[in-house]
């Protein structure tokens, strides 16, 4: 194992190179072997799917180093499942639950000494893509198709770590249509929310907060995460057509009913705002990003969730249990982990 002389507990969450990728090509109706590459770049025709009409599918999931020194990859199965739904959403083929697992594996054995070491507050990011890169012309899907998985070693996603954010109700954007691809991890759902996150930051805020599209009425996401909040003893998540089913989130749901909570998906109409506890975005970048306040800059509102400006302890406890887990220091009751030793 070679020494990488980094700062593990300054890296940004950003992309940096590491030594290999894995490839595999959907050719003549079947998968094939799975290739390792040192290169960053793809070929590809210029007619390709992906490039015009959107065949494209990722996912994000994260390995961690132990203090035992194992490494642990968090719900690669749960990744697998997503993007097989994805493939079937815009026409691509499957990755089966096998060879998800062991290209996640591999790329994560061939760069482990990319892999930040216990405590420095870093992990292994691994991005798992796949892409039409058959040609096409008219509006169909391809017969060809590359599954590339690389890795990079990334910082919190928040610089601020484990602390309270200000959002903004951006009314004039939608992430995606009631009956759309909101339900997929595809490229469209974050290109179509780049501008809305622009003008979240320009005016100060963390990030964007989106309203259903179809009526404006109900809470959908906090820019590309799910939203949760707490009240009564209860986790309480939007349930709509249009917002990805986050992994993180349905983590959450678990060690919440684990923790004695009750746990409820429902629709949550945005004045219901006023009456969470406490309230979080959450996804596998940040697992938890805790929720100051979410201002309506259109009504003139604002929803002050952490009164104190700080997270709050059921928010700490899920974050805590969550991290413990996905390092080793918590028993992983529900089998969530693939060790790779």
């Amino acid at each position: 194992m070679k020494e990488l002389e980094l700062d593990w507990s300054n890296l940004s969450f950003g992309y940096m190179k590491t030594d290999y990728n894995v490839r595999c090509y959907y050719r003549n109706g079947a998968w094939g072997d799975v290739e390792v590459s040192d290169s960053e770049t793809i070929t590809m025709h210029m007619a390709a799917t992906c490039l015009h009409y959107g065949q494209e599918a990722f996912e994000g999931l994260k390995a961690f180093r132990g203090k035992d020194g194992k490494v642990r990859i968090f719900r690669l199965e749960a990744n697998a499942e997503r993007l097989q739904s994805t493939c079937d959403g815009i026409l691509m083929p499957q990755v089966s639950t096998e060879l998800f697992r062991e290209m996640v594996t591999k790329v994560v054995e061939l760069n482990k000494d990319f892999i930040p070491p216990y405590e420095s507050g870093a992990s292994l990011y691994i991005r798992p893509l796949l892409i039409g890169v058959g040609a096409q012309v008219g509006v169909h899907p391809t017969d060809e198709y590359l599954f590339v998985i690389f890795v990079t070693p990334v910082g919190p996603y928040f610089k601020g770590g484990f602390a309270t954010n200000p959002y903004v109700i951006i009314r004039e954007f939608d992430r995606s249509a009631p009956l759309g691809t909101g339900r997929y991890k595809v490229g469209g759902n974050y290109a179509a929310s780049l501008k809305a996150n622009q003008l979240a930051h320009e005016k100060g805020y963390s990030c964007e907060f989106y309203l259903d599209a179809k009526e404006k009425k109900y809470i959908d996401e906090c820019g590309a995460a799910n939203f949760f909040g707490i009240k009564n003893n209860t986790y309480v998540t939007p349930k709509s057509t249009s917002i990805l089913p986050s992994i993180t989130n349905r983590s959450l749901m678990q060690l919440a009913e684990d923790m004695g909570l009750n746990v409820e998906r429902r629709q949550i109409p945005i004045e219901e705002l006023d009456t969470f506890e406490e309230a979080g975005a959450c996804g596998t970048a940040a697992v938890i990003s805790p929720i100051e306040r979410i201002d309506d800059l259109e009504m003139k509102r604002s929803y002050v969730i952490a009164k104190d400006g700080k997270p709050g302890p059921i928010c700490r406890k899920l974050y805590d249990t969550l991290r413990g887990i996905q390092y080793g220091d918590i028993e992983d009751r529900h089998g969530w982990v693939t060790v790779v030793e």
